[in-house]
């Protein structure tokens, strides 16, 4: 008996390994060899290729398609339709999967609706990148950024909310949960 749903019009291949608690809703296609984990939501008409790494917890809206080469560490969220890449200049006639790159999302980080990650890049621990960005470079960690080409235009606390910057210290704080942060050689890390 396995330890996950999958629905009646969804497709999983042989060779995948599905964690514990995980649910992948209608009409959704799961590639040989990928690997999902726990308590991961996959929701309708999404495609994970082949190597794909999906960790814990990740939630994965509708018409999402993960391509080779993508990995998403622990809680990662990837928004309705929102589009990944996997090769920097594509051609139908020439094959290049000895091409692909390798893009990573780190723990937390989220995606909006309809943005676009280019390969080769990744997005930092807790960063949130707008509904309808266009990544082409790293994002940092909790970086908030928008437009396109995706451009920061401030920080998110862990919970997601926007960050405020302090008077002093270099410092920024979440008037929601009350988290402080501190920026140092511009890289933001939860202040001990």
């Amino acid at each position: 008996m396995k330890d996950f749903f999958v629905h009646e019009s969804s497709y999983v291949d042989e060779g995948c390994k599905i964690g514990e608690g995980t649910k992948i809703w209608h009409f959704s296609h799961i590639m040989p060899d990928c690997k999902i984990g726990k308590n991961c939501n996959i929701g309708q008409n999404v495609v994970i290729s082949s190597g794909v790494i999906i960790g814990d917890k990740v939630k994965i809206q509708n018409n999402v398609s993960v391509y080779t080469g993508v990995e998403c560490e622990e809680g990662v969220f990837l928004g309705p339709s929102c589009v990944f890449t996997n090769v920097i200049n594509p051609r139908s006639l020439i094959e290049k999967k000895d091409e692909y790159k390798k893009t990573v999302l780190k723990k937390g980080a989220s995606v909006g609706a309809n943005a676009t990650i280019v390969c080769g890049n990744s997005i930092g621990k807790f960063a949130l990148i707008g509904a309808g960005a266009v990544v082409t470079k790293n994002i940092g960690d909790y970086e908030l950024v928008v437009g396109n080409p995706a451009r920061k235009i401030g920080y998110v606390c862990e919970c997601g909310e926007k960050l405020e910057k302090s008077d002093a210290n270099n410092e920024y704080s979440c008037n929601v949960c009350g988290k402080i942060y501190k920026l140092e050689d511009k890289t933001l890390k939860e202040k001990e």
